[in-house]
């Protein structure tokens, strides 16, 4: 009895009627004998497996287990001899089926055998660490058959022969294939390997080396990959249906090595098909199926091949884009529209046949911001593709379609190096729609300098955005102005100010102009209203950005124009005058010469000929002679005399930005030294130079010969000092 009351239950061994001698043994162990013999004849219907499993358990237990196992062994082995011999004398076409039989008997053998002697499997081969007897059965059989001599080689040969037969299309059983290599694996992860799967590839490496280079010489690149593909869904399926899995992914990789792996440069290289008239073409099929194939390859990098072709063609493309003609005028709006398509053509294909790869886009976006940056103008042109479709280009289209332009154009912007010369153009572009109120939409301008303050901070809009809060406060200026006179008109002149913020517009370089007379008392007296309402302020009239509203009779016609004030001053010469000469109009006006000739060319040699020169010609001298034009006539009542070239810089203009855009880094870069030597208190020249520019690459990529001058110039007002025993060494001065 258990505690608890519970009783405890204990199985005894069989009780032995008698001790158990060797003869005894020997007649145990024959009836044992007789018993695995019929078993392997598949006639053990009438055998008693309870005595047999006692007989063996008996043998065991009266310490004949060595008896027991050895003459299983030499039981099992003298058998699989003669399966052996029979084997080995089958006919070809019998060799297969007939090693597949043998092996299912044995198996089935092997099973029922392990059931009589289970006894000995628990304790005898324990205790005495041998093979299982499932497990030794499987030995045996690999060591007699498998690996006879006249076994051995032909089965080999024989599962080679099929499965090249297969790949040659001829239809094979599969499932006699299925039987060999599932037994391989049972007798052994090793065996399979190194009996089948090692020579298996090197067959299948020596079929794909011949097949990838005859199909190399007869096909194009698409129809060579899409045969690779086919082949490669093949061996999966082979995998499938009789080879074992844990071959996948060296069988995949043989295959891979042969048929891409080996070809890589010449298939994406090949004239008329390789990877640049697919990507010429936009075979979105072709480039994808060329990127999953040598995707597969990791060494070397097969997707390097394709970005490395890619990031090439782009490069060209791009070169002839940018690339400017001598004395050729190019058109910034078709420069970036032509940008835009290029970089819109590659994000497609990298989307719909890279599967949207990173890396790709890394590539696509490292080959545009080299070539972008060929050109010296292209912040120029980014700026004025924007101010062309903030005047009209956007006109009518979605606000889901405005943030995608607006969206691409930031892209391109991301590209440049020189930020700081496209915010110059950007600002001076602005001001010129803001004041003329021709942009379709502030919303849209808002949206755009917010995209511009998320790539660049702050400090790169904060000047835009004054811009924007100096047209709200000139309204409520205008307002009070209206309030103050009864009227906005001054002496029936309707008169209409801005007032800018120096800091937040650009700069004028212009000298300004005579008003006539009347357009300047209307200024005076504005001035006394603003000055009252805001003391110790200075107003200084901006001409070369305002515009006017002409009313205008040309013979018996009337027509309002719109025109520049310079062009206002000009015509309002001719009220009094027929004929005037260039000398007479620069004394009245006091328009500096560039500006004045620029505007007498558009007003006598464009679209709109209001006046009259003598002699004839598209350009302006200043011995010229102009005179009212009263034949002048124009089916539109209402329309506006643009300035020649007005959105195109002369070389003078140019060379005057890039001045003022060099001296606005300077400080920019000196402040970035003296944040970098306040922080490290001394450093060498060459790693100074390598965080500046690491520093400032956000807004402009600074050349290290201007560093260089900056840090000159900050030792000479002592905020830096050389060492003295090292001259390629700074320290900061406090």
């Amino acid at each position: 009895m258990a505690a608890g009351g519970k009783t405890k239950f204990v199985i005894p061994p069989f009780r032995q009627s008698q001790a158990m001698d060797e003869e005894y043994a020997n007649r145990t162990w024959q009836t044992l004998h007789s018993a695995i013999h019929e078993i392997h004849r598949q006639n053990a219907s009438g055998l008693s497996f309870e005595e047999l499993y006692r007989n063996a358990y008996n043998m065991v237990l009266h310490k004949f287990g060595d008896k027991l196992y050895n003459g299983l062994v030499e039981t099992i082995t003298l058998h699989l001899r003669g399966v052996a011999q029979e084997v080995a004398v089958a006919a070809d076409g019998d060799f297969l089926p007939q090693l597949k039989e043998k092996w299912e008997k044995h198996r089935l053998s092997s099973i029922m055998i392990r059931d009589i002697l289970m006894y000995m499997d628990r304790t005898y081969v324990v205790a005495q660490k041998k093979v299982a007897v499932f497990e030794r059965g499987l030995q045996i059989f690999r060591d007699e058959v498998c690996r006879n001599d006249r076994i051995k080689g032909r089965l080999l040969a024989t599962v080679l022969d099929l499965i090249h037969r297969e790949r040659c299309s001829e239809t094979i059983e599969r499932g006699v294939i299925k039987t060999v290599t599932s037994m391989l694996v049972e007798l052994g992860q090793d065996v399979y390997q190194r009996d089948f799967e090692v020579p298996f590839l090197e067959a299948t490496a020596d079929f794909y080396r011949k097949e990838s280079h005859e199909c190399l010489a007869q096909n194009s690149a698409s129809e060579y990959m899409r045969k690779a593909e086919a082949r490669l869904g093949e061996e999966h399926e082979r995998v499938t249906h009789y080879l074992d899995k844990a071959s996948e992914g060296r069988l995949n990789e043989v295959v891979e090595r042969q048929l891409i792996a080996e070809h890589m440069r010449t298939l994406a290289e090949m004239e008329h098909s390789g990877v640049v008239p697919m990507l010429e073409d936009d075979r979105i099929p072709d480039l994808k199926r060329a990127y999953e194939l040598f995707g597969r390859v990791t060494s070397p990098d097969g997707l390097g091949v394709i970005r490395e072709l890619m990031s090439g063609h782009v490069k060209g493309r791009g070169q002839q884009l940018v690339a400017e003609e001598p004395g050729a005028a190019r058109d910034p709006v078709e420069f970036v529209k032509g940008l835009l398509a290029l970089r819109d053509k590659y994000q497609s294909i990298i989307q719909g046949a890279f599967s949207g790869d990173k890396t790709f886009f890394n590539a696509l976006n490292s080959t545009f911001e080299y070539f972008i940056n060929l050109n010296q103008r292209s912040p120029e042109y980014i700026s004025l593709f924007v101010d062309e479709q903030m005047r009209k280009g956007m006109r009518g289209t979605s606000e889901d379609e405005v943030e995608a332009m607006l969206d691409k154009v930031v892209m391109l912007f991301r590209y440049l190096q020189e930020k700081d010369v496209f915010e110059k153009y950007y600002k001076q572009h602005l001001a010129k729609r803001l004041l003329g109120g021709r942009s379709i939409s502030d919303d849209v301008e808002r949206s755009m300098i917010q995209k511009l303050k998320q790539e660049c901070g702050y400090q790169f809009t904060s000047k835009l955005e004054g811009m924007f809060m100096d047209m709200k406060v000139s309204a409520d200026t205008q307002d009070k102005f209206r309030a103050a006179n009864g009227s906005s008109k001054v002496e029936s002149i309707d008169l209409s100010v801005q007032v800018l913020t120096t800091g937040f517009w650009p700069t004028q370089v212009s000298g300004g102009c005579n008003l006539p007379a009347p357009v300047a008392r209307c200024c005076e007296v504005f001035r006394e209203h603003y000055l009252k309402q805001h003391s110790g302020r200075r107003l200084q009239w901006q001409t070369s950005m305002g515009n006017a509203d002409l009313k205008a009779q040309f013979g018996a016609s009337r027509h309002e124009i719109n025109v520049s004030t310079y062009m206002m001053c000009v015509l309002l010469l001719f009220n009094d005058n027929d004929r005037l000469s260039y000398a007479d109009i620069a004394r009245d006006t006091a328009i500096a010469p560039a500006e004045l000739k620029r505007t007498l060319q558009s007003l006598a040699c464009g679209k709109f000929k209001l006046l009259l020169k003598e002699p004839k010609g598209r350009e302006v001298d200043e011995s010229d002679a102009f005179s009212f034009n009263a034949s002048f006539s124009s089916k539109q009542l209402r329309f506006k005399v643009g300035t020649v070239s007005a959105q195109r810089e002369t070389e003078a203009e140019k060379h005057e930005t890039r001045q003022k855009v060099d001296e606005d880094r300077k400080p920019q870069i000196e402040a970035a030294i003296v944040r970098i030597m306040k922080s490290r208190k001394e450093m060498e020249h060459n790693a100074l130079i390598a965080d500046v520019t690491a520093q400032l690459t956000a807004r402009f990529m600074p050349h290290p010969n201007v560093i260089k001058k900056r840090i000159e110039s900050l030792i000479e007002r002592e905020f830096l000092e050389r060492d003295k025993n090292n001259w390629r060494m700074y320290k900061y001065l406090a």
